[in-house]
C-alpha cells in the first residue's frame, strides 16, 4: 500500500500522540471525501452552474458566495483564461465589495485594495481561451472552503469562509496575493470567528465598512490576546 507523509505543526502532533487518535483511518477518510469534493467540483462545466447537479455541489454555498463565483467566472471568461483559477475566485470577492470577508481583512489591517494590487501583479495573462471548468487550484481552494466552515461548525459555505480557503491553498495565484498582503491563516481565521461571533450586534448598528472594522477589530483584539497568551504558555512563542 502506497505511503503518504502527513506534515502536521509540532502542537497537533503532540496533541495528536497523546489522544491515540487512529491517525491512518482518519487520514483515509478525510482525504477520501476531499478527493471526492475535488472531483466534484472539477467535474462541474461552468456553463451548468446553474443547473440541479451543479447547485448540489454548492448546495451549503450562500447567494453572495455564489455571486462571488459568478463574477470569477465572467473575470476567467474575459481574459480568456484556460480554467477558472484561485485569481479569480479572489478577483470575484474583492469585485462583490460587500462581504464579509473584507471586513475581515480591513479587521486584520489589511487593505482589499492592496490585495487588489498584489493581485493584479501576479494574474497570468491567458488570451484566446474559453473556460469550461474550475482549475485545480481553484478546486481545492473551493474544497478547502467547504472544509473551513465545516471545521467552525457553520451549515453554510459564505465569502469568510472564502477567504480562509484561498489562504489556506498553497499553490494559487489567489493565495499569494493574499499572503504577500499581510494575511495569515491563524490571524484570519480568529478574525472571522470574532466576525461572525458580534456580527449580528454590529448588523444592528448604523455603521460603515470602517466602522465595521474598526468593531471587528475590537471584537478580535481579546481573542488574539489569548492566543498569544497561550502560545506563550507553552513555549510556541519566544518570550519578548
Amino acid at each position: 500500500m502506497p505511503k503518504i507523509n502527513v506534515y502536521l505543526p509540532d502542537e497537533l502532533a503532540e496533541a495528536v500522540k497523546e489522544s491515540g487518535v487512529p491517525v491512518s483511518a482518519v487520514c483515509q477518510r478525510a482525504l477520501e471525501e476531499s478527493v471526492k469534493r475535488v472531483t466534484a467540483i472539477r467535474a462541474v462545466v461552468l456553463d451548468d452552474l446553474a443547473s440541479d447537479a451543479a447547485s448540489l455541489q454548492l448546495s451549503r454555498f450562500t447567494q453572495r458566495t455564489r455571486d462571488v463565483i459568478a463574477l470569477a467566472v465572467a473575470r476567467a471568461r474575459a481574459q480568456g483564461a484556460v480554467h477558472v483559477g484561485t485569481e479569480h475566485l479572489l478577483h470575484g470577492m474583492l469585485a462583490e465589495g460587500a462581504n464579509l470577508a473584507l471586513h475581515v481583512l480591513r479587521a486584520i489591517e489589511v487593505d482589499p485594495d492592496r490585495v487588489a494590487r498584489e493581485l493584479a501583479r501576479r494574474e497570468p495573462t491567458d488570451g484566446g481561451n474559453t473556460p469550461e471548468r474550475f482549475g485545480g487550484d481553484a478546486a481545492n481552494a473551493l474544497v478547502l472552503t467547504v472544509t473551513e466552515a465545516l471545521t467552525l461548525g457553520h451549515n453554510y459555505v459564505g465569502c469568510e469562509h472564502l477567504l480562509l480557503g484561498l489562504v489556506a491553498e498553497p499553490d494559487g495565484v489567489g493565495g499569494q496575493a493574499l499572503r504577500a498582503a499581510g494575511v495569515d491563516l491563524r490571524g484570519a481565521r480568529a478574525a472571522v470567528v470574532a466576525a461572525l461571533a458580534g456580527y449580528v450586534h454590529l448588523r444592528a448598528q448604523p455603521t460603515g465598512a470602517e466602522d465595521v472594522a474598526s468593531a471587528l477589530r475590537r471584537e478580535l483584539a481579546p481573542l488574539i490576546d489569548r492566543l498569544d497568551r497561550v502560545e506563550r504558555h507553552v513555549g510556541l512563542v519566544a518570550e519578548d
